[in-house]
């Protein structure tokens, strides 16, 4: 029986639950943020497969993550890193006392969740990313290390963010023009998520905007120019499974934010293999394999890719320790998950692990 840390009742505990089941067994032991977050003795199935999954958006586990307030807020992701992380460490120690093998490494999540120790791991290991800039304190920063380095487009992404949160995609030009496109949305004093993209056009909204970001950490980059398909522009989420590329989602957007729940839709995963070619899609799963590879504790990992325009050039915009959701995706034909959506395809790796 698989143990699961996860919110009781959403998607990702039920599709779980539904491929243990597929695969002939009990479903796993739930254990809920809420019991890891509260503190005492954790109910871990003894000498068994652990898995770490999202907090999710229970307004519960956000105020004890983040503390209290609206759980729409861009605000409060270096406490909700902190206490996160913090909340790794107790459920790893757990997990040793019951001797559960966690199917997810506690300080590979940890860097998944740090976009900018995650980009410094896959820099160092010779992994394609987007150029960084150094930490910025505050919108005039931003605008002066843009200038040293010659950037006039960014991604600006609060440093512990998931879902887009907060995420900007910043453009300037020699005119002094400006143009912001983000999920954040004015809201009193501070910025709450929308699922409507907003955008921004002056210097006096731009700067506010980042002002009020800067505090919880940032990590910007500079932004490709993505490739698109019948106008929309796209990338790919990616699921590595045990060293492998199995699942390809295609994201496509009329806005610089691909995101599903953004207004992004679900593109032709066939039409993207066929404009890279054979070798462009082979170098593509290859990086992401190489991506993974950084991270070799962990089970699965997803991996956002990005496609420039001209389909030659490739990198990894983000790495995800929670990215499997993907409901009706089923796996590349070939490998080791064809014909299985991402959680049966992890169960069966993991079976296949405990049986070596």
């Amino acid at each position: 029986m698989f143990t699961v840390v996860g919110t009781p009742g959403d998607r990702r505990t039920e599709m779980f639950a539904a491929a243990c089941r597929s695969a002939g067994l009990d479903g796993p032991r739930v254990v809920s943020w809420l019991e890891v977050l509260r503190g005492g003795e954790l109910p871990i199935v003894p000498d068994s497969p652990l898995r770490i999954d999202s907090p999710g958006d229970d307004a519960e586990v956000d105020a004890l993550l983040r503390g209290p307030g609206d759980p729409a807020r861009v605000a409060g992701g270096a406490w909700w890193y902190a206490s996160f992380t913090a909340a790794l460490e107790r459920v790893a120690a757990a997990a040793a006392r019951a001797g559960a093998w966690q199917l997810g490494d506690v300080p590979e999540i940890a860097v998944m969740c740090d976009k900018r120790r995650c980009h410094a791991r896959l820099q160092a290991a010779g992994v394609p990313v987007p150029e960084a800039l150094p930490r910025v304190r505050d919108y005039a920063d931003l605008r002066e290390r843009m200038a040293d380095a010659g950037m006039r487009q960014v991604f600006v992404k609060p440093a512990h963010g998931s879902s887009a949160s907060g995420v900007v995609a910043l453009r300037t030009a020699p005119s002094g023009r400006i143009k912001a496109v983000t999920s954040a949305a004015r809201a009193g004093t501070g910025y709450v998520n929308s699922l409507r993209v907003q955008t921004y056009e002056t210097e006096s909204e731009v700067a506010p905007l980042i002002d009020a970001l800067a505090p919880d950490g940032l990590h910007v980059e500079r932004w490709l120019p993505k490739a698109a398909l019948d106008g929309r522009v796209l990338d790919l989420r990616v699921v590595v499974i045990a060293g492998e590329p199995t699942h390809v989602v295609a994201r496509t957007s009329r806005s610089p934010m691909t995101n599903l729940h953004l207004g992004g839709v679900r593109g032709s995963v066939r039409a993207v293999r066929d404009a890279l070619g054979p070798s462009g899609w082979e170098r593509a799963l290859e990086v992401c394999a190489r991506t993974a590879a950084c991270f070799p504790g962990s089970l699965m990992v997803g991996v956002d890719l990005l496609i420039q325009v001209g389909w030659r050039r490739i990198a990894v915009g983000e790495v995800n320790a929670f990215g499997d959701l993907l409901p009706g995706a089923t796996g590349l034909p070939g490998t080791r998950a064809d014909g299985l959506d991402t959680y049966a395809a992890q169960v069966s790796a993991a079976l296949a692990t405990c049986a070596a």
